[in-house]
């Protein structure tokens, strides 16, 4: 899939969180599930805090300030870029990752949201620039490049509609 098809998709599933915003109260977007799970605003703060810091890390590879390596990727992290899927187990957010999750108002995650498209949009058209054995660290993958990184932030985004999904029928439930 080239970046253009990886940032129309992103677009997309950016849009669906968008509209699932209109739908919530400010009530319903804080309220934590019964089972003690994120809320729908924590589950934003993660999606695009973590995705603003993969930004991040993409830019580091784009200008030449990450690690050269000429290190294949990990076999594991190969195969979640590749289908376009995180295997099927519950994985907990890396501690540094956790520790910046908060309840955030919906005008919050609004604004993250912008942010993040602008900064998507301003990446975008330089990666095809980067060297491919410019990498950086992520922390369960391993050393990625630029492309790859993209596609993790797609990969990533994608993978939280599901929870959001969750999120909704556990409040439903609830009520």
């Amino acid at each position: 899939m080239s970046i253009e098809r990886h940032y129309k998709s992103l677009l997309r599933t950016v849009s669906e969180y968008e509209y699932l915003l209109t739908q919530l109260s400010e009530e319903e977007f804080i309220q934590s599930p019964p089972d003690g799970g994120w809320s729908y605003s924590e589950t934003y703060s993660h999606i695009f805090q973590s995705n603003l810091l993969s930004i991040i890390a993409t830019e580091k590879c784009i200008v030449g300030t990450g690690v050269l390596s000429r290190k294949r990727i990990h076999w594991m992290a190969w195969l979640i870029l590749f289908f376009g899927r995180f295997p099927p187990v519950k994985f907990k957010a890396p501690e540094r990752i956790a520790a910046m999750t908060s309840k955030i108002s919906r005008e919050d995650a609004i604004n993250l949201i912008a942010k993040f498209k602008i900064r998507l949009g301003e990446i975008k058209s330089k990666i095809h620039k980067a060297n491919p054995y410019q990498k950086t660290k992520h922390p369960r993958l391993g050393l990625l490049n630029a492309k790859e990184w993209f596609r993790f932030i797609e990969v990533h985004t994608v993978h939280h509609t599901r929870q959001l999904k969750r999120i909704g029928r556990k409040l439903t439930v609830d009520s």
